[in-house]
């Protein structure tokens, strides 16, 4: 479990592609990391599969993460979201956040706003029962606030409007993100629960 409050930025400096899985080399800069830990790697709940004192680590992606994440558009350079999970003592001051991404959004628009950046991304259309104006949502591995939900486009997608504060902005690689790229998306887990036990409810079978 993690809260979306990124601890630092790592690196990828290798990319060894196993049996249509991937394995991750990063430096991560944390250098007492143990194996077996879990790591959100761009939003991502991944186990460490290999360490080193100097901050090392090596991470291995399957097929079924790959095919629900941006993971395998990394290459070497490429600079990722790192946050460690969290303790029964830690803090929670974003929200939780499992590290299960739902789907992948595509950057829209970036517009200063007096230091911060307001960003309009477009989500896949299934996800947007979940979202609502000034609910929790992460993106790669950022806990952070909606504004604005806009309605499904022909195609069944459809905008959310985020804001991101001067901290975040800099502290994130969203500052390194382009037009058109893809971001790991995970909707509110507390949603997820409401609307399955709401459907049961909605069912033919209990009306």
């Amino acid at each position: 479990m993690f809260s979306g409050i990124i601890e630092t930025l790592g690196e990828v400096v290798a990319v060894a592609p196993e049996d249509g899985a991937l394995r991750l080399s990063l430096a991560t800069g944390f250098a007492d990391l143990a194996l077996g830990e879990s790591v959100a790697v761009n939003g991502v709940c991944l186990t460490v599969v290999r360490h080193d004192p100097s901050g090392g680590a090596d991470f291995f992606v399957s097929p079924e993460t790959l095919a629900r994440t941006s993971l395998g558009a990394a290459g070497v350079g490429t600079v990722l979201n790192l946050e460690r999970a969290v303790t029964l003592l830690t803090r929670l001051s974003g929200h939780l956040v499992q590290g299960h991404v739902d789907g992948v959004a595509r950057l829209a628009e970036v517009i200063d706003d007096g230091g911060s950046r307001r960003l309009t991304l477009s989500l896949p259309g299934a996800l947007r029962a979940f979202c609502v104006e000034k609910g929790s949502i992460a993106l790669d591995g950022i806990s952070l606030t909606l504004n604005h939900v806009g309605p499904a486009d022909s195609e069944g997608r459809f905008p959310v409007g985020i804001t991101i504060i001067p901290h975040t902005w800099t502290h994130t690689n969203l500052q390194h993100a382009a037009i058109g790229a893809p971001i790991n998306v995970e909707v509110d887990v507390l949603a997820k629960y409401v609307e399955r036990l709401c459907h049961a409810y909605l069912t033919p079978s209990n009306a």
